[in-house]
């Protein structure tokens, strides 16, 4: 939502107005499947426990369908969740009412993540806003935002392409960041490494030498490559095998029940950048 010229303010800061500036608002429908699964799949427990359990989808676009979408998913996992889509274009707003219903509706603000009755959400997923922003700003998005979350809650972030195959994403709590997750259709990878250019801001200029982003990258085609022979058991049975050889030397946090939907996490401490 800030745009390379206007940072934005500081968590302390007072302001009137929402926080961050307009966005392209590129959207499409089943675009986050991916994110929705694995944040259904491994924070669903955490929503059934609270006791109304809010999810924002913060900055969802031109349109509300990654919003209604959001709602769908996590009403699988946990009933009682409400989704409240957050945009900071007016128009936006106004466009996204029609579609609002029981447990989902739509708020005009930014990263200060306007709810009613200043409540705190369980869920907060920020999906390609990032993406447009300096490196430099995202550790005060991603304190601002993680300020917002309830006990418990979770913050997800990241990037994906246009209609949904390729997807990286970090997960954080209120205390900070905590796992990093690769995820895509297998049908269409050619290589592990094709998934650098979705890497969300804080991690897509450290993919160099040096860096541990781009040591893992290395292994983890290195791992793709001594895989081929599973391939002929199917892209996934090669994905398998590839990610439990990763798991000898990096810190992954699933297991073969993830890799299946063909996924990847592992610990963010792994892939810190350096300095």
């Amino acid at each position: 939502m800030a745009s390379r010229s206007t940072p934005p303010p500081s968590p302390g800061r007072a302001s009137g107005r929402p926080v961050g500036s307009v966005t392209r608002g590129t959207t499409n429908p089943n675009r986050l499947r991916r994110m929705d699964r694995w944040i259904a799949a491994t924070h669903g427990p955490a929503l059934r426990r609270a006791g109304d359990p809010v999810a924002v989808d913060l900055g969802y676009g031109a349109a509300p369908w990654t919003a209604v979408e959001l709602l769908a998913r996590l009403r699988g996992a946990a009933p009682r969740v409400r989704v409240v889509g957050i945009e900071i274009e007016p128009a936006r707003v106004a466009g996204a009412k029609p579609y609002e219903c029981e447990g989902l509706s739509f708020r005009h603000g930014g990263f200060e993540v306007p709810l009613e009755g200043g409540e705190r959400a369980m869920l907060i997923r920020a999906a390609n806003v990032l993406r447009q922003y300096d490196e430099e700003q995202v550790a005060e998005v991603w304190a601002r935002l993680c300020a917002r979350l309830a006990p418990g809650g979770l913050l997800v972030e990241g990037t994906c392409d246009e209609i949904g195959r390729r997807h990286v994403w970090v997960a954080l709590g209120p205390e900070g960041p905590r796992t990093v997750t690769f995820a895509t259709r297998l049908g269409s990878l050619e290589r592990p490494s094709d998934l650098a250019e979705r890497l969300p801001k804080a991690l897509i200029h450290r993919n160099v030498p040096g860096e541990p982003v781009h040591a893992f990258l290395r292994d983890f085609d290195r791992a793709w490559a001594a895989a081929a022979p599973y391939a002929s058991y199917g892209a996934r049975q090669r994905w398998i095998r590839t990610a439990r050889a990763l798991s000898a030397d990096w810190p992954l946090a699933d297991g073969t029940g993830r890799w299946r939907q063909g996924e990847l996490t592992l610990r963010w401490e792994a892939l810190r950048p350096v300095g």
